[in-house]
């Protein structure tokens, strides 16, 4: 049984190794969000993570693993996302993280409508935004299949920043999406 929450500071290391897992290196490779083939090294680290758990306009959601007695421990954390409120009345939607061998079974589909339910009716919003990496087309069909469309817009890659990894090529930029709610 999975039971969605708001994260915690006690849940930094499990959620920094579930993204890791997600996006970056072999472990990676079992999911088909992978960006090993793009970029090496980490995807998140506890310093960004902990900015985002303190931002007081946004919040990370996980989904922890429970057991038959409705525990679930910190490690089990299975599925995350980080929404965020901008001042223009969009919401945005980010370290979206599924497992890997949980992806493919609709878990994702699953944080995409509950983060869009979050933005709509608790904070009002009138879009949900994400930024995908150009060259992952699989990933921008899977969002287009959701109802958003590229604005237009790129966010350039932070070459240089050692934080979000390592890039294999040089020319990575992010597409901006956008789907009104």
């Amino acid at each position: 049984m999975l039971l969605s929450r708001q994260a915690t500071k006690n849940d930094i290391d499990p959620l920094v190794a579930l993204v890791t897992s997600a996006y970056r290196g072999d472990a990676s490779r079992k999911g088909w969000t992978t960006e090993a083939h793009l970029l090496e090294g980490q995807r998140i680290d506890a310093d960004l993570l902990t900015a985002d758990l303190d931002n007081p306009h946004g919040l990370v959601l996980v989904w922890v693993d429970q057991d038959e007695t409705g525990e679930g421990a910190a490690d089990a954390i299975v599925a995350c996302c980080n929404l965020v409120r901008k001042p223009d009345g969009v919401a945005y939607f980010g370290m979206f993280a599924v497992s890997p061998g949980r992806q493919g079974a609709g878990l994702g589909k699953e944080i995409l409508a509950e983060a869009e339910r979050v933005a709509r009716e608790e904070w009002a919003a009138s879009a949900l935004e994400i930024t995908v990496l150009e060259p992952r087309s699989e990933l921008l069909a899977f969002y287009d299949r959701r109802g958003f469309t590229a604005t237009g817009s790129f966010v350039p890659f932070p070459y240089g920043d050692p934080r979000f990894g390592k890039p294999l090529r040089d020319d990575l930029r992010m597409v901006v999406m956008r789907k009104a709610l």
